[in-house]
């Protein structure tokens, strides 16, 4: 089914025919999706004659796509159609308003002294040739133009975005009409507050959608639905006549609020909020659509300080980089979306903040970090900074060749834990980046591998405390050519 847009409008029928003003209330429907763009709807109401009627749709949104415009006559379908339409919005600049009188007498005033009358020949760019006289033509600079007399009222004036149609209708009277189209300027994001216990192994969690309106316009008693997930502009064309087919998502254990409704629609997760909003121009508002309490964590700390891996392309077969690398211990919060851990609930992009209780009780703020679009039963790792009380340090201690086409390389890495009272599980990732054919010959401490290139040891530190790994790797790297 072909994708139609939906307008809010102020419809002008000219010839004098009907000025149809905006009407209030639950016919505005707004589809917001992650990049920008926004599927405006509305049903209104409009008088058409028979045969062809000239339609002027004002009011739309200043990004609005004209080549989006959908219109469809829902009184009589069949016998209504769009002959031809047009888009115009000459924005109140000189060159745009003197366009079409090109050919006519125009007075163009620059100051309260300076005044140009003549036959407007030609806009060139910010200027305006007149015929002043039989014999002479004046080149008028539009850029600080006070005013222009027209030849004529300005009846067709297009100071905003407006949609010229050419009706044919076979029936007279009352039609109720769909107008759609796609905008630009909206966006929105899910902006979270996480509040983390003492013990810091559970979390309160509230989740707000910050809708933001750059459309140049504004919406009144819209109702509001948000797509998340990257959508093509094709398969956004699809989901719009998938809400339809869309399947309850529901979660018992997250407490969803009643405000927002969450549900499947095809490859995208759907929020559609429950009662109308209004939303000026240049807007921002924030809307609650999910909350939890109790929700299972974990505080990991983690030391990577091994060289960033993109690939095996060629060999890295010779001694390079640091022999010794100092770093901090970074520390994450890790939690898992599903109802085990009882959230039970996707998480839409957005910005997470994490506070802390202090012991006087003020929630206080220990990190800030940003997740992607996050599928129910998913784990997420929030960033929360470095530890103060945790060091790492990783020293090269060996790089030589056993044979012509074998090297051994050996690594040492120290773990300081400061505190006073816990002990800490460190993680330490290593990445195994010279070459893909690899083998550990030596661990002090079980690792795990991760994948192809790297492994991962966990080591406890004990308060006050300092703890050394040390492993040894070895490659076999290719003969020339292969």
């Amino acid at each position: 089914m072909p994708m139609r847009i939906l307008v809010l409008a102020t419809i002008i029928l000219l010839g004098g025919l009907q000025m149809v003003t905006a009407q209030d209330g639950a016919n505005i429907s707004l589809t917001v999706y992650n990049d920008g763009a926004a599927l405006v709807r509305e049903k209104r109401q409009m008088t058409l004659e028979p045969g062809v009627n000239s339609v002027t749709i004002r009011d739309v949104a200043a990004t609005i796509d004209p080549t989006s415009f959908g219109f469809k006559s829902l009184s009589d379908p069949a016998g209504t159609v769009v002959l031809e339409q047009s888009y115009r919005y000459d924005k109140g600049e000189a060159d745009a308003l003197l366009a079409d009188f090109i050919g006519e007498t125009v007075e163009i005033s620059i100051s309260a002294d300076e005044r140009y009358s003549g036959e407007l020949l030609q806009i060139q760019g910010e200027k305006a040739l007149l015929r002043t006289a039989p014999n002479e033509i004046v080149f008028v600079s539009l850029y600080n133009v006070r005013g222009i007399k027209f030849p004529a009222p300005l009846d067709d004036l297009y100071t905003g975005p407006s949609l010229q149609l050419l009706l044919n209708s076979d029936s007279a009277g009352e039609h109720e009409v769909a107008l759609s189209y796609l905008a630009g300027g909206m966006n929105w994001n899910a902006d979270y507050s996480v509040y983390l216990n003492s013990a810091e192994e559970a979390f309160d969690l509230t989740g707000l959608i910050t809708l933001r309106n750059g459309s140049g316009r504004a919406f009144d008693n819209a109702t509001l639905k948000l797509v998340a997930g990257e959508v093509s502009r094709i398969e956004q064309e699809k989901a719009v006549y998938a809400e339809e087919r869309v399947m309850m998502a529901m979660s018992a254990a997250a407490d969803h609020s009643e405000e927002v409704e969450q549900r499947n629609l095809s490859e995208f997760k759907l929020y559609a909020v429950a009662r109308p909003i209004t939303i000026a121009d240049g807007e921002t508002k924030q809307i609650e659509f999910v909350s939890g309490a109790d929700i299972m964590a974990t505080i990991n700390y983690v030391f990577d300080s091994s060289p960033s891996f993109g690939g095996y392309y060629r060999p890295i077969d010779y001694l390079e980089g640091s022999r010794a690398e100092s770093g901090d211990v970074r520390t994450y919060l890790a939690f898992n979306t599903g109802d085990a851990s009882g959230l039970g609930a996707d998480l839409p992009a957005g910005r997470v903040r994490v506070y802390k209780a202090d012991v006087d009780g003020a929630h206080l703020l220990i990190g800030e970090s940003g997740i992607s679009h996050t599928a129910k039963g998913d784990e997420v790792l929030l960033g929360l900074g470095n530890a103060f009380d945790l060091t790492g340090e990783r020293i090269q201690t060996d790089f030589s060749f056993v044979s012509r086409r074998v090297a051994r390389e050996s690594f040492e890495i120290r773990l300081r834990n400061r505190k006073d009272d816990d002990p800490v599980s460190i993680v330490v990732p290593e990445r195994l980046y010279r070459w893909r054919d690899w083998q550990i010959i030596q661990s002090s401490a079980p690792f795990v591998k991760v994948d192809n290139a790297s492994i991962e040891f966990d080591i406890t530190v004990a308060p006050g405390a300092e703890e050394a790994l040390s492993y040894t790797v070895e490659y076999s790297f290719p003969e020339d050519g292969e």
